[in-house]
């Protein structure tokens, strides 16, 4: 690596790179886009206090920060032309509120430069009377010229609002040593009063900005957590129909190798065609395995016995009552083998929405609804509201998200929520083809 020098080129001294730094931050803070337009907007109103007001005082609401920089510009006004600089001629004191009143207006819409023309006016103001007050700022330009700090520290950051607190300080001591009267001056007080209120004001909007950068970080691990969640009930779906498909495409290759010698003297095609869907079997099932058995972890094992179905949920609703459950299940229309994916899925879905209960609602009776009908299956589980004084868990609400993953996994619908009596409810609905349609769509599938 070869390093290049310029003829000539000398290194600045650290005090000059200092001094360069701290000029370029003064003129990024309040010099640069002076004069941008940056009006006020309205105020939120989801706080403790205004999310109580009715509707059309709360509308209103929102536009209390525009209200308070107009009533003080008024006060000042009024102030100046009440003879505040000495009993001043009504049309003078008119012209004098305006010149004080108007930066107090323009931090609105120009909060920078309604700095710059405060800090103008405090001059303009102070050079006809001289004589009467103390430099350089009087009744009138004091309470304008501090509002505007005021106004200008909360839409700026903390560094700016030093920056005009120095500037201040500085104005008025060069004002006074040049240009005052020899009274006592109104520097210190000016200087002190500016001082605590930029430092209340710098507090507040820290505090404010913690309680954002709090609040974002809290949404974001809200979000991946329901990310997770729905990761880790992807995974556990998966897992499952893994295993029910391998079940099946085990059978079949089974009973593919098997057929053959049920046969006495089978024709050497029909052989042939077995043996062919043995090999298709093999493959697709060594295939499955291949692909969705990234989702198992390492300690992942196989169940032994078959996956739970509908035909296990009394054994479910006996657990549920050994806990302390009161639940009844009910079952309705024609009772029919279903696939075993909507089986074990309508399984789990009871199953959460019973150990729902047994978290949110200790206590409450429970019923399960099972409904076989017409193209598809109904589930309905619904609980009354909790009972006594036992407090319910607080729960992280992952349950509800399982549920809607698997419901939306089989293309069904699920609602999910309160009921009139002060409990939840729970009603999912899976489509199921008939026979007749399923072998359609399966033969369009081979076609």
């Amino acid at each position: 690596m070869t390093e290049t020098t310029t003829t000539g080129a000398t290194t600045r001294p650290p005090e000059v790179r200092m001094a360069s730094g701290v000029i370029q931050n003064l003129r990024d803070d309040l010099l640069t886009d002076a004069l941008a337009y940056r009006p006020l907007g309205p105020m939120r109103t989801d706080g403790p206090l205004t999310r109580r007001l009715p509707g059309r005082m709360r509308a209103s609401a929102a536009y209390l920060p525009h209200a308070v920089v107009m009533a003080t510009a008024f006060f000042v006004f009024l102030l100046a032309g009440a003879g505040g600089l000495g009993g001043i001629p009504p049309l003078e004191g008119a012209v004098t509120g305006l010149v004080a009143g108007v930066p107090v207006l323009m931090t609105l819409v120009r909060p920078l430069a309604a700095f710059w023309a405060a800090l103008a006016a405090t001059a303009l103001l102070a050079v006809p009377h001289a004589v009467e007050f103390s430099w350089p700022w009087s009744p009138s330009t004091f309470v304008a010229y501090l509002a505007v700090l005021v106004f200008v520290a909360l839409r700026s950051t903390p560094r700016a609002a030093g920056w005009m607190w120095l500037i201040t300080v500085l104005f008025g001591t060069a004002a006074q040593i040049l240009l005052g009267s020899g009274g006592s001056g109104s520097v210190a007080p000016m200087a002190f009063a500016s001082a605590v209120a930029l430092l209340l004001v710098a507090v507040r909007n820290t505090r404010r900005e913690a309680k954002q950068v709090v609040t974002a970080q809290l949404e974001v691990t809200a979000f991946e957590r329901d990310r997770r969640t729905l990761l880790e009930e992807r995974t556990t779906i998966a897992r499952e129909l893994h295993d029910v498909v391998a079940h099946h495409m085990s059978v079949v290759a089974i009973q593919a190798e098997a057929a053959p010698y049920r046969v006495k003297n089978p024709p050497p095609e029909l052989e042939a065609a077995f043996v062919t869907i043995r090999e298709n079997a093999v493959a697709a099932l060594t295939e499955l395995r291949r692909v969705l058995g990234v989702v198992r972890s390492a300690d992942y094992e196989a169940p032994d016995a078959p996956q739970p179905t509908l035909a296990s949920l009394d054994g479910l609703l006996a657990n549920v009552r050994e806990a302390g459950l009161s639940v009844e299940k009910t079952v309705t229309g024609a009772v029919r083998e279903l696939p075993q994916g909507v089986e074990l899925s309508a399984y789990r879905i009871v199953q959460e929405a019973l150990s729902n209960t047994l978290r949110h609602a200790p206590g409450a009776a429970a019923g399960v609804e099972v409904s076989y009908v017409l193209g598809g299956l109904g589930i309905r589980v619904v609980n009354g509201p909790p009972v006594g004084d036992v407090r319910p868990s607080p729960g992280a609400g992952h349950g509800v998200t399982g549920m809607r993953e698997r419901v939306a996994m089989l293309e069904g619908e699920m609602t999910a929520g309160e009921n009139a009596s002060g409990g939840y409810e729970v009603a999912v609905f899976i489509p199921v083809p008939s026979r007749p349609q399923a072998q359609a769509q399966a033969q369009e599938e081979r076609a």
